[in-house]
């Protein structure tokens, strides 16, 4: 057995999970050089979809605010689904909804939402938000056999419950357990680069989003984040579809940049992402993206959608650091070593404190690799008034 097998078969779940270079928090003692090389190979043989991101409007986001789609922390279902119908055909032009979302769904796909389930129950993917999208999904002719919620770690997603709020029929598929190697991956399929001197150096990629799904409908929610500056349409692709991650962070350091572009360019994932809709519900502005602490969480009752995740991010950044800016706590760009604390409860609970020295411009970087536009001058934001 060779070594990447033998990790595959399962060390990294028990004495290696605390190995130098896959805990996120075993901290750096020297800053680390520049960006190393970094090797991504793609599923052989897929042929590129002119779907997929930036998508059929790049440049483009909708957004919807609707101050009583959430009231007392209660998302209402049925304000959420007028609004996620008039941003649909705001987005694509389309008359009705249907045809709106026929634009990325035929009857025959098999269609993965990618939920965010990370900082469950505070704030997470909204599973009435979810409803809707499988309820449109559904009325294109797709049976709930082929819809499949999806993320990576199963632990998080149950303690969202959507398996007990969630349509039946309907899959809903963890990709693995905790921290613990398994079958869900594809070997052929992966990033690989070295970043700390870590162990193991591939992330793969997921097997339920290589070879089963044909679209992918990308649900983040609006949170920072404290390695990525903020956690959006990107990271939630990015790092909820491939494994072994942890090991890009060494506090205070982190290569979220330009990790999260570089695999959003990964095929398929890139042709199969077609939609991206942001659960603006609830917005974390600091803490993220685990924090349970209700004073960093705001309910705003945003949506927005777009086939661009680039222009998307761009968006939700801006939001968050003029929240930010409000409540007086740094911005998400700050690089100032004495904002840098080790404890993570001290950071949970101070604004002005962060774990890492944040990545913000890993938005503008996966822009460059042509996933869409970060120039605010250049994107098409619509936002549309509340309907009474």
């Amino acid at each position: 057995m060779d070594r990447r097998s033998f990790v595959k078969a399962g060390c990294i779940g028990s004495a290696s999970l605390l190995m130098q270079g896959l805990d996120p928090m075993v901290r750096a003692e020297t800053a680390p050089n520049a960006v190393p090389p970094i090797e991504l190979r793609g599923l052989s043989g897929f042929k590129p979809s002119p779907l997929g991101m930036p998508g059929l409007y790049p440049g483009r986001v909708v957004e919807v605010r609707e101050d009583k789609a959430i009231v007392r922390n209660r998302v209402s279902q049925p304000i959420v689904g007028r609004m996620l119908e008039r941003a649909m055909k705001e987005l694509t032009g389309e008359k009705s909804a249907r045809e709106a979302w026929a634009k990325f769904i035929q009857p025959g796909d098999v269609v993965g939402i990618k939920i965010n389930p990370s900082g469950a129950p505070a704030c997470c993917s909204s599973p009435e938000i979810v409803r809707e999208i499988i309820s449109s999904v559904r009325l294109l002719g797709v049976p709930a056999r082929n819809i499949i919620v999806y993320d990576r770690y199963s632990y998080e997603m149950d303690l969202g419950s959507y398996q007990a709020l969630l349509p039946a029929g309907v899959r809903i598929v963890g990709i693995q357990d905790a921290f613990a190697s398994g079958g869900g991956y594809d070997s052929n399929v992966y990033c690989d680069a070295n970043f700390f001197g870590e162990w193991e150096t591939r992330s793969y990629m997921a097997s339920i989003v290589a070879h089963e799904v044909t679209k992918i409908i990308n649900l983040p929610t609006m949170k920072d984040h404290s390695a990525s500056g903020v956690t959006g349409a990107l990271k939630n692709l990015a790092y909820g579809t491939f494994n072994n991650v942890a090991r890009t962070h060494r506090a205070p350091y982190t290569f979220t940049n330009p990790l999260i572009g570089m695999m959003c360019t990964v095929e398929p994932l890139r042709s199969k992402s077609v939609l991206h809709i942001m659960d603006g519900m609830r917005q974390v502005w600091h803490g993220g993206p685990l924090t349970q602490v209700q004073d960093f969480i705001d309910q705003p009752g945003i949506l927005m959608v777009a086939t661009d995740p680039v222009a998307m991010d761009t968006i939700e950044l801006e939001a968050i650091e003029k929240t930010r800016r409000q409540r007086g706590a740094p911005s998400v760009w700050q690089q100032d070593s004495k904002s840098i604390t080790a404890d993570s409860e001290e950071f949970h609970h101070d604004a002005s404190k962060n774990l890492f020295y944040r990545q913000p411009g890993h938005i503008e970087a996966a822009g460059k690799l042509g996933l869409g536009l970060a120039d605010l001058k250049q994107i098409e934001h619509r936002l549309l008034s509340s309907e009474s």
